[in-house]
């Protein structure tokens, strides 16, 4: 009979950013625990979280865990049993450790080892569920991971020591029937004290902290099942569900804007905030509260940064889109008084709001430009100096850019000078205060200052994309007249700072980039995949310029380190683009096999923009049954190839006009394919020269299949006549070399080839 099983561990309150993939985290240790276990859950896991709680709960866990049958094999027959057929010492020796009789072993042919060896099997009768879950809750509690451990002298009596864990756990509900399953939490000898016991499951949870309806609040309830369980702690004011949090949190923000004449600024909170506050509470309750009219004349993105990120205060706007002197608050709790909370909460924010119109005041004492001599203090890199030499390395690279690869002389000196700014606002007091507002202040004071649009708005979005959609910041109506500049300049700062941190020995490592390296490269792969709606710009730039420019000013450093690592730098940074630029195009939605397809061979040459056209048309086209075809054959190309044109010298000189091969080729399947290839050569050279139309190129591509397939049938490539036979590679390298242009197409072989 299956029961429920019903496992909640209780925490002091838990970092927002972590829940959403922690609550995930928890339900999939614990299914893989049951499953290793052999322990069968015929429902999947529902997981819930709060700030103060991870929950699981499966709807129906097996009582018992299924019968284990284990086949224990020992030495081959050939070796047990002598030429009279009685047993050798190994097989009386196998016997003896197995505790059976040797007339007792089967005989069991083993197709790995091929061959027939002894075995013995070996029933295990599986044990009862309560015996077998703690055993799986400590595997699931060791298995999860956080991003910063807390050690809180805990331990678990399964050898291993120590618990450590996001933070100190305080309750556990482990029900499985409605009974109570034993677990135990220990603590350190050193630890244990009145104040410090052991955590035992049981069936108690806790409500909120401050609220009840009766009695102490935070007081421990008793649960008998899941239902029960949601019952009670939403009668002591604890809302379970995420999802129900998220939607009282954003209906209450909506009544409560209302009600002061406006609308939540959405468009300035975006989604990420709405999003957090669910886990920040268990019991959300809207506030209100109102600022000074006065601040209203800073500039609004000082006004949102410090009511967003500092405080988690939602902005109001009016019918018109302008800020209101309003912001809204999400509680944890209902307060007797709104109206001495909402007053206190006004002083806190009024008090972060003169300190940003101080910093403003101070900062506007001088122009943008003043602030770069600071620079010279506050260090880019041991190895790479200062942030004033990265500004003006990113100057020159952005103004090369400009003028040389976007083909935009005219707009060069403003994308130099925009380059000589974006980091100037690193040494002023507001981004000292409010980092978040780096670049974005940079731009603001660079407008304040009469640069043109061109400029501040290219300081202002310099450190975008971060995200890699096609549709993330920034959109061309942000960017306005700064496209192409923005462009220039983004470019060579992300560039810059992947090239020299990798010079530098700077490399990202698992989940460590403490220099945001992984969103350098794909803000740098971002910009060139969506150029032409970014800029209006139909530009096809290959990584490689803009690498082999930003390298010139490392020069000594990559010298220094391909000393010590000859095959260090340039392989370990290719490898990365190539790794970003393959999760860019794969976040897009497109296969992971075509994206291999398209990013095949030398990556320094590929041109992201081309890859994402490439792409747009290829689902399409690999669909089809000649593509399929073409497809599996062209592995068999490639191999060809591979094997034997390396050693024909001669292939390096092949006559692309095919005048030789006319004369060489004697079958009618190689002389038909050696047509098709100069029949369909002309579409596919068109489009990889025009870097667009490229469904027409494969369409024709896919046309060789059956021409392939014939050649395949009826030639034999390997012939013992050496000229025929090399003129039969020469084909098949010209096949190889015309497509690959395209795609490495074998690499779209269908999973059942």
């Amino acid at each position: 009979m299956d029961r429920e099983l019903l496992i909640e561990i209780g925490t002091e309150e838990l970092p927002a950013s972590w829940l959403p993939a922690l609550t995930s985290a928890f339900g999939a240790t614990l299914e893989a625990s049951l499953k290793a276990a052999r322990l069968s859950a015929d429902a999947p896991v529902e997981t819930f979280s709060t700030p103060r709680r991870l929950t699981a709960r499966f709807a129906r866990v097996s009582e018992r865990q299924t019968d284990l049958e284990e086949i224990i094999t020992g030495p081959p027959v050939s070796a047990a049993f002598d030429q009279s057929g009685a047993p050798t010492p190994a097989a009386e020796g196998f016997a003896r450790k197995q505790g059976v009789d040797v007339s007792l072993l089967e005989r069991l042919e083993v197709p790995e080892k091929k061959g027939t060896y002894l075995a013995v099997r070996r029933q295990q009768r599986g044990k009862a569920a309560v015996d077998v879950l703690p055993d799986v809750l400590t595997s699931a509690l060791r298995a999860l991971t956080f991003p910063k451990l807390m050690r809180w002298d805990a331990m678990l009596d399964d050898g291993k020591g120590e618990l450590p864990f996001g933070r100190p756990i305080r309750w556990i509900v482990f029900l499985y029937g409605g009974r109570v399953v034993p677990f135990a939490i220990l603590r350190t000898p050193d630890a244990m004290g009145g104040l410090v016991q052991e955590v035992r499951s049981g069936a108690v949870t806790y409500g909120h902290r401050f609220l009840a309806t009766s009695g102490r609040a935070g007081r421990a309830v008793k649960v008998k099942g899941f239902d029960d369980y949601r019952k009670r702690l939403s009668e002591h004011f604890v809302v379970l569900e995420r999802d129900e949090r998220h939607s009282r949190i954003a209906r209450e923000l909506d009544v409560e804007s209302r009600r002061k004449g406006g609308r939540v600024a959405t468009a300035l909170v975006g989604q990420s905030l709405l999003q957090e506050v669910p886990d920040l509470v268990e019991y959300p309750f809207v506030l209100s509260g109102h600022f000074p009219e006065e601040f209203l004349s800073l500039p609004e993105e000082v006004l949102t940064t410090t009511m967003i990120h500092h405080q988690h205060f939602f902005p109001v706007l009016n019918d018109a889109g302008a800020l209101l002197p309003v912001f809204l608050a999400v509680l944890n709790t209902e307060p007797e008084k709104p109206e001495v909370v909402s007053r206190n909460l006004e002083r806190v924010l009024t008090a972060r709001l003169r300190d940003a119109r101080f910093f403003w005041d101070a900062d506007r004492q001088q122009r943008l430009d003043g602030f770069i001599e600071r620079l010279d203090t506050v260090l880019f890199h041991k190895k790479l100096g200062s942030y004033r030499g990265k500004a003006e390395r990113v100057s020159r690279l952005a103004e090369w850019l400009c003028r040389e690869v976007l083909v935009r002389p005219d707009l060069a000196p403003h994308a130099a000078e925009a380059g000589r700014l974006c980091k100037a606002d690193l040494a002023t007091d507001m981004v000292r205060e409010l980092t978040e507002l780096q670049g974005t202040i940079g731009g603001i004071y660079a407008r304040e200052d009469g640069h043109p649009e061109a400029v501040w708005r290219a300081v202002y979005h310099h450190y975008l994309p971060q995200g890699v959609e096609a549709d993330a910041p920034p959109t061309r109506a942000q960017l306005g007249e700064a496209a192409v500049t923005w462009a220039a300049v983004s470019l060579a700062d992300k560039v810059d700072s992947l090239v020299g941190m990798f010079a530098a020995g700077e490399r990202p490592t698992g989940s460590r980039d403490p220099y945001g390296l992984r969103r350098a490269a794909q803000g740098t792969i971002r910009t060139l995949v969506d150029l032409p709606e970014l800029t209006g710009l139909d530009v096809r730039i290959p990584l490689h310029q803009l690498v082999e420019r930003a390298q010139e000013p490392f020069g000594d450093l990559i010298s220094d380190s391909l000393e010590q690592d000859p095959s260090g730098y340039g392989t370990a940074l290719w490898l990365f683009i190539t790794e970003r630029l393959r999760y860019v195009l794969e976040q897009r939605g497109h296969d992971i096999r075509n994206v291999r397809a398209v990013t095949h061979g030398d990556i320094r040459e590929i041109s992201p923009l081309v890859a994402r056209r490439k792409l747009e048309v290829l689902a399409a086209v690999a669909d089809t049954d000649d593509f399929r075809q073409l497809a599996t054959l062209f592995k068999r190309v490639r191999n060809i190839v591979a094997k034997n044109v390396p050693a024909t010298p001669s292939m390096a000189s092949i006559d692309q006009t095919g005048a030789p091969l006319d004369s060489l080729l004697k079958e009618p399947a190689e002389r038909a394919l050696w047509q098709e290839v100069q029949q369909r050569r002309p579409v596919i050279d068109a489009a990889v020269a025009a870097g667009n139309a490229f469904r027409q190129a494969f369409e024709e591509a896919a046309k060789f299949g059956p021409s392939v397939a014939t050649f395949f049938d009826d030639v034999m490539v390997m012939t013992e006549d050496a000229g025929l036979r090399e003129a039969r590679l020469r084909l098949m390298w010209t096949l190889e070399h015309l497509i690959l242009q395209l795609a490495d197409v074998s690499e779209i072989v269908p999973q059942e080839s």
